[in-house]
């Protein structure tokens, strides 16, 4: 098994693995962020229900960081590996005839989104974690016993420069996923004629549909919040 991790398929194989964990989390998350645009209430409810769930905090959570931490580490490491082998590759072959530049260059849309990961946990994750572990309050009440979490989101996006970064942000992302979707599915083994191209267009709308409708809730309450 370690011999099998070591190898560039083993940690193609372990990557794709982490990089389809982080999308499912990425699409239960915007549902939950969506759900801010239609219904305040609905939006608190479950941001508290995820936010105090014990199986979500204590074993979902750690779980996720680890996948981030992971895809990214070995992302780095995957990228140095193939750059050696490239010098050799490209001395005899023209390494964009057959390929797009992001495709190739996949780690600095991945710099841009974990520089973004950073900023998020700072803004976020840490507040929260401080707010409910080290004051204590888990009640995720205001001072007037409504729900915090939907004046937080709305509070966030009042800042024009805050919301130009998340924007961009998620253009780096959806041009990551373009490649890193179909790569994903390609690295665990789902490649056949019949599926593969399938597999290609819910890649594209995907990696479209859900950054934009991150960008498009970010707009919408840096545009309506007060």
């Amino acid at each position: 098994m370690k011999q099998t991790f070591n190898s560039s398929i083993g940690r193609k194989f372990a990557m794709a693995l982490s990089a389809l964990f982080l999308m499912f989390f990425l699409l239960q998350h915007f549902a939950i962020n969506f759900t801010s645009v239609f219904s305040e209430q609905v939006f608190n409810d479950l941001s508290h229900f995820m936010g105090t769930n014990p199986l979500v905090q204590f074993a979902l959570q750690p779980i996720l960081i680890f996948g981030v931490v992971y895809h990214f580490v070995m992302g780095f490491v995957l990228e140095a590996k193939n750059r050696n082998a490239r010098a050799v590759k490209y001395a005899k072959n023209n390494g964009a005839a057959n390929s797009t530049w992001f495709s190739r260059n996949m780690i600095y849309s991945g710099m841009v989104i974990l520089l973004f990961l950073a900023v998020h946990f700072y803004d976020f994750w840490i507040p929260e974690i401080s707010t409910k572990y080290i004051q204590g309050d888990m009640s995720g009440l205001l001072a007037n016993g409504e729900f915090r979490y939907y004046e937080e989101m709305v509070e966030k996006f009042h800042d024009p420069i805050k919301t130009g970064i998340y924007v961009l942000a998620f253009v780096f992302l959806a041009l990551h996923l373009m490649h890193g979707f179909q790569s994903a599915f390609q690295s665990v083994g789902a490649r056949h004629n019949k599926y593969t191209p399938a597999i290609q267009k819910l890649g594209k709308l995907y990696a479209i549909v859900i950054p934009a409708g991150f960008i498009f809730i970010a707009l919408f309450h840096h545009l309506t919040g007060h």
